[in-house]
Order: C-alpha cells, then structure tokens, then sequence
C-alpha cells in the first residue's frame, strides 16, 4: 500500500511534535537545575554518588541497543490489526521516552550532589539518543509499505 506525500509529511509531522516535546522537556530539566541550584541539592556523600553514577552510566548505555530492540519490536513484530501510522507513533513516543529517561538520570545525579559536568553527559546522552531514533521518512515509508 503507497502513501501520498502529503499524508507521510502529516504523519511526520505529529512524529516530529513528539521529538520536540522531549527535547524541550530534557532543557526545561537542565533550566530547573540552573535556577533552583541550591535549593534542590540534597548533598549526598561522593561514595553514594560514586556507585550510584556508575550504575545509571552503564544502565544509560545498555539504553541504546535496548531502545533499537524496543523500537524493532514496536514496528515489525506487533499483532497487524493496528495501522501502520499508530505503530510509527508509538514507536517514536516509546523511543523519546527511554531517551528522556537518560537526561532524568542525570537530573538525578544532580539533585543528589553531583555537579554540572555529570548533568550535561547524561543530557547529551540523552539528546543524542533522541537523534539517533528520531522520525524517518524512509523507514516510515517501508513500514506503510509492508502493511497489509
């Protein structure tokens, strides 16, 4: 089944809406640390942050390959009886939200005592992960395309 052109840039439109609703909420996190700074540290001891930065680290970059999985099993390998628009889409939320969920560690580490260097890794992770899965008119094309 073929798309018209007009129809695949609408549909992408809405995917690109969710991109940008994470990637302004991954900034707004970033503005509530530089703004409330002081008053949403809690200070915790730089052994706790220590362990705790490395274990969000590694669950941060086990991320990646888990979020290709995910968006594998959310295009290809759902029941057909749902259209091809609805799969892209919840492919696309699923994957902006995994990807947030690196900035929130980062969020975290700063909230625990950690400084701005740490918040910034785990933002540009996350960023990162969101251009990696972003909205793409070929792949969106090959999934109408497959569509019984």
């Amino acid at each position: 089944m073929a798309i018209s052109e007009q129809q695949l840039q609408t549909d992408l439109m809405t995917a690109g809406i969710i991109r940008a609703a994470s990637l302004m909420s991954l900034m707004a996190l970033l503005v509530i640390c530089h703004i409330y700074a002081e008053q949403i540290q809690i200070g915790l001891d730089e052994q706790q942050r220590v362990v705790i930065r490395t274990i969000l680290y590694v669950v941060a970059i086990l991320t990646f390959p888990m979020m290709k999985f995910v968006r594998h099993v959310t295009l290809r390998l759902q029941k057909n009886d749902k259209p091809p628009k609805f799969r892209y889409l919840l492919a696309i939320t699923v994957s902006m939200l995994i990807s947030e969920s690196i900035g929130i560690y980062g969020f975290i580490m700063y909230v625990l005592g950690d400084s701005y260097n740490t918040l910034y890794i785990f933002t540009m992770l996350s960023a990162l992960a969101m251009f990696l899965y972003r909205p793409d008119k070929e792949e969106y094309k090959a999934l109408f395309e497959s569509s019984p």
